[in-house]
């Protein structure tokens, strides 16, 4: 278990050590928070500070992180700690965790001098471009929001989330969204029904600004700079319309060029799960995860079978969409 510290300073300014703590009732609150598949990500090209604009469509599934917060003894008082339910070698636990740099900016941002012990259940691939990591961070700010007794308002926290990473705002508010500037701006999206969602692991994961970096390169290449596009109408149709079939249709990641062209072997994935009966297979976010969207659960079926058997993925997972954002469930 790693002991740090909560950081001091920011915007806020430094921490007044007499400043008696705020504490809510309980003495753990636990969390849970979902993964995301982006239906439809365009992205343009960088701007002065280095980010890309994007233009996504976020939907929430039913792979969930948890987070349980829980009221620290009097001589670990101030500090954040973090533990893996699950040991992984892949997840650290120190002050580079989201979950970690979420807590200590909460009480950064509500001048709140207690620490909080956080125990993590991941269910989400790490490093698969599903945003697991933000999801953890989303489900800290709401469990410590409420252990801490801070009351912020959800635009108060997915303004905190937005300094975090550009996927936590919607990590906190889940179902369907589009997502604009960096995609943390969050807009939520009118949708009916349930969609069923295949996903094919891979056995090492890809790093978000090495994919971003490929296509900056392969974009040089074109005769102009890639530009943001708009949502298609014909997407926000089908979503309206719980029509999976048109939905795929329309799916689209300006990333995936860049996915495939460092991992080359994800497009034969691809080809496996559309052969076995997939509506659309795609690159999730910046990959390496394959998401398979399919009609129902039998088709699920029969696309993980098949993934499975081709020896090609380290795992699959399969879930339903939508599903709701960080809410507390303990």
């Amino acid at each position: 278990m790693t002991h740090l510290r909560a950081v001091p300073g920011g915007p806020t300014g430094p921490r007044d050590p007499s400043t008696p703590p705020r504490s809510g009732s309980a003495s753990s609150v636990r969390v849970e928070a979902p993964g995301k598949v982006n239906l439809f990500l365009s992205a343009g090209a960088p701007g002065p500070d280095g980010y890309h604009p994007l233009t996504t469509v976020f939907q929430a599934v039913r792979l969930i992180e948890t987070v349980t917060a829980r009221r620290q003894s009097a001589q670990d008082h101030g500090t954040v700690t973090l533990t893996l339910e699950e040991p992984n070698d892949a997840v650290p636990t120190d002050a580079s965790n989201l979950a970690v740099r979420a807590a200590e900016l909460l009480a950064e941002a509500t001048d709140v001098n207690e620490g909080v012990d956080l125990l993590l259940r991941k269910r989400v691939p790490v490093a698969g471009g599903m945003a697991g990591g933000s999801a953890d961070a989303a489900a800290t700010l709401v469990a410590c929001n409420a252990l801490w007794g801070t009351n912020l308002t959800l635009p108060e926290l997915s303004a905190l989330a937005a300094r975090l990473g550009a996927d936590v705002p919607f990590s906190l508010t889940g179902a369907t969204a589009v997502g604009s500037g960096r995609g943390d701006l969050v807009t939520p999206i009118m949708t009916r029904g349930s969609y069923h969602w295949v996903f094919a692991l891979a056995e090492e994961g890809l790093s978000t600004p090495a994919v971003f970096r490929h296509f900056d390169e392969l974009s040089a290449s074109g005769p102009t700079d890639p530009a943001v596009r708009d949502v298609p109408e014909a997407l926000t149709a089908a979503l309206r319309a719980g029509d999976a079939r048109a939905l795929a249709a329309c799916l689209h990641n300006d990333l995936q060029a860049a996915a495939l062209d460092l991992r080359p072997e994800l497009a034969r994935v691809i080809a496996v799960a559309e052969e076995a009966g997939a509506l659309r297979a795609i690159v999730s976010g910046s990959g390496p995860t394959i998401a398979a969207l399919v009609e129902d659960p039998g088709s699920a079926q029969r696309v993980s079978r098949a993934l499975t058997a081709s020896g090609l993925v380290a795992d699959v997972l399969r879930a339903d969409a939508p599903v709701a954002g960080a809410r507390v469930v303990g």
